[in-house]
C-alpha cells in the first residue's frame, strides 16, 4: 500500500510565547456571527477539490491553506487574506475547513502576521468522523443545516 503525506511541505514558524487571540465559533454560531457582522471575511481554506466536489457554506471565500496536487502550503495565504481585507489587520476573518483543525493552522499564520479578530468554526464543514469513520453524520455545517452547495 502506498502511503501519500498530506502535511504541508512547508510551514510558517510560530513564537509558541505569542498570545493567541483566537476565537471558536460553532457552525451555527459562525452562521450567526457572520450575518450579524457584514464586514467579516468568512474564508474557505480547504483545497480547490474539496471545494469543487464536496461543496462550500455560502458567502465564503476560497484562499487555500495548502492545496493538491501535491499538498504544497500555499505560501500566498496570508497575502492573499490581507489583501482581501483590504490590509485592515482588525477586519473580522471566520476561517472553516473540512473539520477545524487545518483552519486552526491558518489562523495562527494569520495572528503571527498582526490580524487580531480571526474565528475558527469548530467542527469545520463536514465534521468530525463517527465511529464508522465517516463525516457528516456528527456535526459540521453541512449537517447542521446551514447554507451551502456544490458546483
Amino acid at each position: 500500500m502506498r502511503v501519500r503525506d498530506c502535511r504541508p511541505t512547508r510551514l510558517p514558524a510560530f513564537d509558541k510565547n505569542q498570545t493567541r487571540l483566537m476565537k471558536h465559533l460553532l457552525p451555527h454560531e459562525a452562521h450567526e456571527f457572520i450575518r450579524k457582522t457584514p464586514d467579516a471575511l468568512f474564508i474557505d481554506c480547504r483545497s480547490d477539490p474539496e471545494v469543487f466536489f464536496v461543496g462550500y457554506a455560502l458567502g465564503t471565500l476560497h484562499v487555500p491553506w495548502y492545496d493538491a496536487p501535491d499538498w504544497d502550503f500555499n505560501p500566498d495565504f496570508v497575502a492573499d487574506v490581507k489583501s482581501l481585507a483590504g490590509n485592515a489587520l482588525d477586519r473580522p476573518i471566520v476561517l472553516i475547513c473540512r473539520s477545524g483543525k487545518r483552519s486552526v493552522e491558518a489562523a495562527h499564520a494569520l495572528e503571527e502576521a498582526g490580524f487580531t479578530d480571526v474565528y475558527n468554526v469548530t467542527h469545520g464543514f463536514e465534521g468530525d468522523r463517527n465511529e464508522a469513520r465517516q463525516r457528516g453524520k456528527l456535526n459540521g455545517w453541512r449537517h447542521d443545516g446551514l447554507p451551502w452547495e456544490q458546483y
